[in-house]
């Protein structure tokens, strides 16, 4: 009598239908989109390695190469 009575739980659920068009649809873009940043990718870490690479060279040739220049 007076306790709170205990209420029903509300959930935010939204229901899905399956699609055979919109499926095949989605996962075609999943996988074009999927292939296009990983190409992206490769292209953005390739001059950064290089970059690095030849200021290792640059900095060994100036640490231990006073001798011969």
């Amino acid at each position: 009598m007076f306790m709170k009575k205990p209420s029903h739980k509300v959930f935010d659920y939204i229901p899905r239908h399956y699609d055979p068009l919109k499926d095949e649809e989605e996962r075609r873009k999943r996988k074009l989109r999927f292939q296009s940043q990983s190409h992206l990718r490769r292209k953005t870490k390739s001059p950064l390695i290089w970059v690095i690479l030849a200021v290792m060279i640059l900095y060994l040739l100036i640490k231990f190469g006073r001798g011969v220049l």
